[in-house]
């Protein structure tokens, strides 16, 4: 029997740029796209719930929210091909793009409707062959996940505009036909490719580390001529950013009036679709590719560990400052008791992404349960050859990527991707907590927190006769 509520499914809306979608994991606790569940996400407001049955945190949230309808989304990595060692190489290309999340994953999408099941949702096998089904199903996709999005915002967050951006000379306004925007003007590359802001020369970047050609000719452009700053094409939204760099500055910069600059050339930021990945964005793969040592200083492997309270956090880019600090309050009794349970039930909050509660549960969940500290299930694409029998095989570790965008949101330092000292972020933290629960009427005395709280005193002595006064 069809069903009656599709009617409904054309009243919602794609996500927009600036929206976070939670398609990777679940926002009240660590099931993934990569567990035999999936993540069932919100077609109304992109939250991710996982389907457990012990759990059901998207059973929770239909039953709070009532909207309709989730997309289910599974993720499998696509398995690799080991080469013949007497085979002869693969061609090199002169120009490799940058290797995408669909080069090592498939995805399966299922639409769900809950208003016919509100226990477990109903499944549409065809509600996304078509129409808005698969204008949802597609937008979604195709949208940078929540995770990704905060840890690109964190890197933007430290560029600025420049005196070369901000004192832009420019021709008067002429049209760039598009075969002028095809290619490079000195070679055939079609990608990586950048647009002098000063002329509309087009040029290709330089080689990136990590599989981005380029052979450097916007670069020569700007010793030839002097003009500084070119844009990215590809990474140009409608919202008006994009990849903007300084070679006067040799660094990424802002352009304040973008959208006014590539007028001049006749491009229209609302007609543009983002389709290269940023240098931000490549910085922060080769970031979290980095695979830290595992041996000692003799060169042993360490020995994994697996159980309850022996869960592994992954890095963020610059985040162990933050591991430290949740692995030691977590290790410690009041923190324990303090969010024990499942709070999701009597948040009030409408998306736990943004409920401090709900982030600190999850935490614990993921550190204490044990549910998480099994051997490492998939393995990275680039291993040919399974592990050997003797050799161990480590835990996958937790990504706290959403706690750390939501404490971070605001905070000029720890929304950042750089380095911090481990004690300040201890200190706003435990301010963060005092915070909510001030806002919630819960008194301080009784947060987790108090539990480091301690007094001074300070005794002067005479020498001579030897009475003491106390502060």
């Amino acid at each position: 029997m069809a069903c009656s509520h599709l009617p409904q499914l054309q009243t919602l809306q794609p996500p927009k740029l600036s929206q976070a979608v939670h398609r990777e994991e679940c926002t009240q606790c660590f099931d993934n796209q990569d567990m035999e569940g999936g993540v069932e996400v919100c077609l109304s407001c992109f939250n991710g719930g996982c389907p457990s049955e012990e759990r059901h945190h998207a059973r929770m949230h239909h039953q709070k929210s009532g909207h309709p309808f989730t997309l289910n989304v599974r993720r499998r990595l696509k398995p690799t091909i080991k080469r013949d060692e007497e085979a002869a190489p693969p061609a090199k290309r002169l120009a490799i793009v940058e290797e995408r999340e669909e080069d090592k994953y498939s995805h399966s999408t299922e639409l769900k409707c809950w208003l016919c099941d509100p226990s477990n949702g109903r499944s549409l096998p065809d509600g996304t062959s078509e129409g808005k089904g698969k204008e949802l199903r597609d937008a979604m996709m195709s949208s940078l996940s929540s995770a990704r999005q905060s840890e690109v915002k964190a890197w933007e967050e430290e560029f600025t505009a420049c005196e070369h951006t901000l004192t832009l000379v420019q021709p008067d306004s002429y049209q760039i036909p598009p075969s002028g925007l095809a290619h490079c003007g000195k070679c055939d590359l079609k990608e990586n490719l950048w647009l002098c802001l000063t002329c509309g020369h087009l040029g290709c970047g330089r080689a990136q580390f990590g599989g981005v050609g380029g052979n450097g000719h916007a670069l020569l452009h700007y010793n030839e001529s002097g003009h500084s700053a070119a844009v990215k094409l590809g990474t140009i939204t409608p919202e008006g950013t994009a990849d903007v760099y300084c070679y006067s500055c040799d660094d990424s910069k802002l352009d304040l009036e973008l959208a006014a600059h590539l007028a001049t050339f006749g491009i229209n930021v609302l007609t543009q679709e983002k389709t290269e990945k940023t240098i931000t964005e490549l910085q922060i793969d080769q970031n979290f590719n980095y695979e830290f040592s595992v041996t000692d200083e003799n060169g042993k492997p360490f020995q994994p560990l697996f159980g309850p309270g022996l869960t592994g956090l992954q890095n963020l880019g610059n985040s162990c400052y933050m591991a430290s600090v949740l692995q030691s309050l977590f290790a410690l009794a009041p923190f324990k008791a303090a969010y024990r349970g499942d709070h999701c039930e009597s948040c009030t909050e409408p998306l736990p992404a943004t409920c401090i509660l709900c982030q600190l549960h999850k935490i614990h969940d993921g550190l204490l349960s044990g549910r998480y500290s099994t051997p490492r299930a998939n393995l990275p694409q680039e291993v040919a050859e399974l592990p050997k029998a003797d050799e161990p095989v480590f835990q996958e570790g937790l990504r706290p990527s959403m706690f750390k965008a939501l404490i971070g949101k605001g905070h000029e330092e720890f929304a950042t991707m750089r380095q911090q000292d481990a004690e300040e972020f201890m200190t706003y933290l435990f301010k963060s907590i005092r915070t909510d629960a001030k806002k919630r009427g819960v008194d301080e005395a009784k947060t987790a927190p108090e539990s480091f709280r301690f007094g001074m005193e300070q005794r002067l002595q005479c020498g001579v006769c030897k009475k003491q006064r106390f502060d």
